[in-house]
């Protein structure tokens, strides 16, 4: 619940974001502003009694301003009057609009709050110039406040193959920012920014969160004032100079999305999935099982052997058949031929419509892999049009240049870098029947200039517009967002993409932690995660084939693996795990995630729950060894209390092997309990080795 109080000719301020209050009358209102307010101390200002949604200096407010913006170089100080109020009324309208204006320094703002589906608070901004003159926007960002009781903050951070990896500290005194300077979200992105009483738990305890919808720059922020209220908030960072706004133009800004739990992680998760799976466009159709082609085969395409690599993965289950990087035009390594998106016929001499064809005629959807917001210098667009790339001019001459990876920026906002990127790719889904793209991003943004200016700001707007546009012209193509792996998996993008690929790393053991803090934002039919070879091509860990399926079974899973390599034992492993994830994964797909509470830091235990209670899915697994020769039991949450269940081990993604006796009830057809005895007592796992897994089934059983 969001309880706003609104006084004559003032902004608003939050009396209350948390649990729900029950009806409120004005007079409990009245009263509830009253039990809010305080003494204002010695030494501080007066006006700072209730700090409002756009706090400023001149609301007596010290920690960092939520708008900071200069004309002709001077700094503006707003004195926001609020001049109308929509919604959010006695009708109980779950969307609320506030208008404010400050007539001496020529600005309005419009602040729109939403109560989205699942709890979410939504908040949107737009600031607009109404004065002669430009007005330089150095920031805009959305806040609000949560009780000082909140004595922790947790953050993530990571790199290429270890993303969203957590960090808790105390909550840190004054004004804080935790910025993102990538001109993409980035493997080290903040993600969330999540304030808790206490080191947060995963199902237990009060906790306050913001994620920022955008896929460029960020900044996260937490004020922490002895004499005011603590603010958590986020807002796109903008570099100097990037917004500037003439009479009557506007800024927009991000969505900010807030959200409460009063049951740890899971709450907070509960609220994010809830609202992703309520959007019209979240994926309805079961999320097929894919074969990427990346770890197959890397740039050797060889058109006879990636037929047969079809061929198998049909055979074995594979639904979605997706051809990686190497495909077009002089592409044999990395360094060349980004921005070129014609078929190379060198290798390809028919062209792709063959693979296509033969892909489709087996029964799978055929996707395709394009980095459409890069180009490398060695390539005809390039040489053609050096004029449209997005950097200074001078920064492209080596050394050091900002090559990354071989590859440098193309400016989507430029009209004919947009219309020539457009045209390409549809042509191609257009001929080939394309169902889903793979959509990469492998590189920062350095000093990305667009007309002599910063350009990650319309960058990250022309790349939204791109997939959107060909989206809309090709219904029901579906695309996957995958930068260098998880480095953008933000809400920005969630909202026309279908999946997002989680990690280039798919080492089972380092996927259970970056899948599990994947999830905490999107639900897992969102989060791709695929069965990789014994050794990782990012670590050079050797796993068990169990073990890599049991990992990828917990989201949108898939295969990214020469299985024509495979033995035949292996392939008949991988067709009946490929039946399990047909099975299951409308409890994955459609359950709510739980996170049991367990003490053994190498136990990652991990549940589907379907939302009646009827049917249950959970994933035990190590990471290391356990610390206990009688490893702790593990309490199966969010079952229905009343139903008997019965459970049993899924041997298709499982296992077990630690030389002991199993214990009683992993044997046979299983055994009948109820959700109260698996909740409150559990079940007494086995010692496991590290890197194995026990998957868990659960159908409730009528009495």
């Amino acid at each position: 619940m969001l309880v706003l109080e609104h006084k004559q000719d003032s902004p608003a301020s939050v009396l209350h974001w948390g649990e729900d209050l029950g009806p409120l009358d004005d007079g409990l209102l009245a009263d509830l502003s009253a039990a809010q307010s305080r003494v204002t101390p010695p030494q501080t200002a007066e006006s700072a009694l209730q700090i409002p949604l756009v706090p400023q200096e001149s609301d007596g407010w010290a920690g960092r301003p939520a708008l900071s913006a200069r004309r002709d170089g001077l700094q503006v100080f707003p004195h926001w009057t609020t001049v109308r109020v929509t919604g959010g009324d006695a009708s109980s309208s779950p969307q609320l609009a506030l208008e404010l204006e400050d007539a001496r320094n020529g600005l309005t703002l419009r602040l729109e709050l939403a109560i989205e589906q699942g709890g979410l608070v939504a908040l949107t901004s737009t600031l607009e110039n109404s004065a002669s003159g430009v007005l330089d926007v150095d920031w805009l960002e959305a806040v609000l406040p949560v009780p000082k009781s909140a004595d922790h903050l947790t953050s993530f951070s990571g790199r290429w193959t270890r993303e969203k990896a957590p960090h808790t500290t105390n909550m840190p005194r004054g004004a804080t920012v935790r910025q993102t300077r990538r001109g993409r979200s980035g493997h080290d992105a903040t993600n969330l920014f999540l304030a808790s009483e206490g080191i947060p738990r995963n199902r237990n305890g009060r906790s306050w969160a913001v994620h920022l919808g955008w896929s460029g720059d960020t900044s996260y922020r937490v004020d922490r004032m002895p004499d005011a209220v603590t603010l958590i908030g986020a807002g796109e960072l903008l570099r100097a100079g990037e917004i500037r706004l003439t009479q009557g133009e506007r800024y927009v800004t991000p969505v900010s999305y807030f959200a409460w739990s009063s049951r740890g992680h899971d709450g907070l998760s509960a609220r994010f999935h809830n609202y992703l799976r309520s959007r019209p466009q979240h994926p309805a159709s079961p999320r097929p099982l894919v074969l990427n082609t990346w770890e197959a085969v890397y740039f050797d395409h060889d058109q006879e052997a990636l037929f047969r690599l079809a061929e198998v993965g049909a055979r074995v289950g594979v639904e979605r058949f997706v051809l990686d990087d190497g495909w077009f035009h002089s592409r044999r390594d990395d360094t060349t031929g980004l921005g070129d998106w014609v078929v190379d016929t060198e290798v390809w001499r028919d062209g792709l419509g063959p693979l296509a064809d033969h892909v489709h005629g087996l029964g799978l959807e055929f996707g395709l892999w394009f980095e459409p917001e890069m180009v490398s210098l060695d390539s005809d667009l390039a040489r053609a049009h050096p004029d449209w790339l997005l950097h200074a001019p001078d920064a492209l001459t080596p050394p050091p240049g900002l090559s990354w990876r071989h590859q440098y920026v193309l400016d989507l906002a430029n009209p004919g870098a947009f219309a020539h990127v457009f045209g390409q790719i549809d042509a191609l889904i257009s001929e080939l029947g394309i169902d889903f793209i793979k959509w990469d991003h492998n590189r920062d943004l350095v000093d990305a200039v667009h007309d002599g200016r910063p350009g990650g700001h319309l960058q990250t707007l022309a790349a939204y517009r791109l997939i959107d546009e060909l989206k809309a012209a090709h219904p029901g193509l579906e695309v996957e967002s995958c930068s260098s792996g998880g480095a953008r998996t933000d809400l920005g993008i969630i909202s026309r993409t279908d999946r997002v690929w989680a990690s280039d790393s798919n080492d089972p053991v380092e996927r259970q932690d970056i899948q599990r803090w994947t999830q905490l934002l999107l639900p897992p039919e969102l989060v791709g995660g695929h069965v990789g070879p014994a050794e990782a091509h990012s670590s050079g860990r050797h796993t068990t084939l169990a073990y890599r399926m049991a990992t990828s079974l917990m989201g949108s899973a898939g295969f990214e693996w020469n299985l024509l390599e495979c033995t035949d034992d292996e392939l008949e492993a991988i067709a009946r795990w490929s039946q399990l994830y047909k099975e299951v994964r409308h409890v994955i797909c459609n359950g709510v995630v739980v996170h049991p509470e367990v003490v053994d830091p190498a136990l990652r235990v991990t549940g589907f729950v379907l939302p009646d209670g009827s049917e249950a899915l959970f994933s035990i697994a190590t990471v290391a060894a356990l610390e206990d020769a009688v490893p702790e039991r593990v309490r199966l949450d969010g079952l229905d209390p009343r139903t008997r269940y019965r459970l049993s081990v899924r041997e298709e993604a499982s296992v077990c092997r630690q030389g002991l006796a199993s214990p009683q009830w992993m044997s046979g057809a299983g055994v009948l309990l109820t959700g109260s005895m698996l909740s409150e007592v559990g079940v007494q796992i086995p010692p496991l080795w590290p890197a194995q897994a026990l998957v868990l089934h659960l159908r409730a059983i009528e009495a």
